[in-house]
């Protein structure tokens, strides 16, 4: 299995990604971009890449903060409310991740999907909302930024988010507004899947130990939701 860090340059930043692909097997194969939790690229996201290329996939897990490990948590939420303010950058730096993906000779350009974490699955969205040729976004635990009806016309990519309905950050009202955004944007295939009783970061085992109320994994909505992502891969990659 090749596993590397690459460094690239984006946005003014170092950024430090995470490659993986099975380099015995030969031939083109899908692609998927891995975007991080919003502390940054750290053990999650590169296991998941790991994961992808067990299955056949040349996965990359890009860098959208910088320096290719988590921030502390007051310096993550700084740069995250510059990433929100600003959505026009967090497509720039989710292209970046794009064309660190496509540069590897075994990523299919024609069968690519981005999937994201928390900020990483608005990551994901914006960089559909680029008109960028992805033919799937998956949202885990995701944001549900304020609508940008004309941006998300853009979209060519099937749609899934993947959300818990006690998700804090990700309420009922946001939610109705994402899918109303969907529908008046004409976007042709989306879905949102809800996890009864589950909370934000289900995915992932090591936010317990952040003992912060409104966040829990969960082993159930974890394999539950990737299976949806593979199953919606099969149809569309």
């Amino acid at each position: 299995m090749h596993e590397s860090d690459v460094r690239y340059g984006a946005e003014g930043r170092e950024m430090v990604g995470f490659l993986a692909f099975d380099d015995e097997k030969t031939g083109s194969r899908p692609a998927v971009l891995v975007s991080h939790e919003g502390p940054g690229l750290g053990r999650h996201s590169r296991d998941v890449a790991k994961r992808l290329a067990v299955l056949g996939y040349v996965a990359f897990a890009l860098d959208y903060h910088g320096g290719g490990a988590p921030l502390a948590m007051p310096d993550a939420m700084e740069r995250l409310n510059q990433l929100i303010a600003d959505p026009s950058q967090t497509g720039r730096l989710a292209l970046a991740g794009l064309d660190v993906l496509l540069s590897e000779p075994v990523a299919d350009p024609r069968r690519v999907a981005a999937i994201g974490y928390c900020y990483g699955g608005v990551v994901s969205l914006e960089l559909a909302r680029t008109g960028a040729d992805v033919k799937a976004v998956v949202g885990f635990h995701p944001g549900y930024t304020p609508p940008r009806t004309d941006d998300s016309k853009k979209i060519r990519a099937s749609v899934l988010m993947l959300s818990g309905t006690e998700d804090p950050f990700a309420t009922v009202e946001q939610r109705n507004a994402f899918e109303k955004e969907m529908r008046e944007a004409g976007v042709a295939d989306w879905r949102i899947e809800l996890y009864g009783g589950i909370g934000h970061s289900f995915t992932n085992p090591d936010v317990d130990a952040l003992n912060i109320p409104g966040m829990a994994y969960d082993s159930r909505a974890d394999a539950r939701s990737w299976d949806s992502m593979i199953r919606l891969f099969d149809e569309v990659l």
